[in-house]
């Protein structure tokens, strides 16, 4: 894989903290990389105008704006529900081509199994980089990590979109920070662009997913005292609950986070009811115990929507249910969670 210098990160009337993840944690984590947005609904403005971080970045209108930032690549920043190109998209990225930029994907639909997007790149000595392109291993899960030496952590969510990376992400750092040996284990597209590592579980055969999960969480804890698993999906949702499982299954995890964002109560686009906190963790107990014994030991909210003092309050009240440390790792930090990682250590 290639490393970008400087992206142009296509999110075509999308640009959001939730409609567009993965611009928005680039954004957010790797700002320094980003030569702009490409917008159209949005454009004049700054990312710090529409996310409320990216500071001065520019939104542009459209690729020839954006050649303008000199950009060396481009970046899809949406992972839309299937991961097919949209099909408006198409033109902009065989433009970006023609300006000899490498594009990156983190798509379903493979950008460089496309006849005319690769014969495109070739043409313009480009390079297309297609992050969820599985390697299948050659066996299933052997359950290798049951007598481990080290700590995994794992974040799980009530649904999609409830921070499972960030969460993972900031508790990496936070425990290095404190002197904790700790390794993010990227399981998601946009956790490989951070990482630089990993593999995107949702795209693999549903026999290899745990295998993948116990592949990567034994290299990280060769590395780590601590590995910190990327949770995806939800044991609740209907169209991704299997990747959910396939990670609970394959990473061993002894600690897991609960993620949630406060005042949702069903899962998006399905109309299935989540339940309280308590209902939530003693699901996701009850499905890992036969395996591993895991137990939830941290609640994090996603409190993007409220202010800060109901902010405050909705980490307050999850406290109070659960009996458990609560937080919102963007807004309050990772000490309450750290806590509870700590004493497991």
């Amino acid at each position: 894989m290639f490393r970008p210098d400087r992206l142009a990160i296509l999110a075509e009337g999308k640009l959001g903290l939730l409609t567009s993840k993965t611009a928005a944690v680039i954004i957010r984590y790797r700002p320094e990389q980003v030569a702009c947005v490409i917008d159209s609904t949005r454009s004049g403005r700054t990312v710090g105008d529409v996310l409320g971080f990216g500071g001065t970045i520019p939104v542009v209108g459209s690729l020839e704006e954006a050649m303008k930032t000199a950009p060396d690549s481009l970046l899809m920043g949406i992972a839309p529900r299937g991961g097919a190109l949209p099909p408006e998209w198409r033109r902009t990225v065989l433009s970006a081509i023609d300006n000899r930029l490498n594009v990156i994907s983190g798509l379903h639909t493979l950008l460089g199994d496309d006849p005319e997007i690769a014969a495109r790149a070739r043409r313009s000595d480009v390079e297309i980089w297609d992050i969820r392109k599985p390697v299948i291993p050659e066996d299933v899960a052997q359950g290798r990590l049951r007598d481990k030496h080290g700590l995994v952590v794992l974040t799980v969510g009530s649904d999609c979109r409830s921070g499972k990376m960030t969460v993972a992400y900031e508790l990496t750092r936070s425990l290095n920070d404190k002197g904790v040996d700790a390794e993010f284990v990227p399981t998601g597209q946009t956790g490989i662009l951070l990482a630089g590592w990993g593999a995107v579980v949702d795209r693999l055969p549903g026999d290899f997913m745990s295998r993948v999960v116990e592949d990567l969480t034994v290299e990280a804890l060769s590395r780590s005292a601590v590995a910190v698993v990327e949770g995806q999906g939800s044991l609740l949702h209907p169209a991704y609950s299997g990747v959910t499982l396939a990670l609970m299954h394959g990473c061993y995890a002894d600690a897991m986070i609960l993620c949630h964002q406060p005042g949702k109560d069903e899962i998006e686009g399905y109309g299935i009811s989540i339940p309280p906190l308590n209902g939530l963790k003693e699901i996701y107990e009850k499905a890992c115990k036969p395996v591993f014994p895991s137990r939830v030991v941290a609640v994090a909210l996603n409190t993007y929507e409220l202010d800060e003092d109901a902010a405050a309050a909705a980490v307050a009240q999850a406290e109070s249910e659960m009996g458990l440390p609560a937080t919102d790792v963007v807004r309050f930090g990772c000490d309450r969670i750290l806590e509870a990682i700590k004493e497991m250590l």
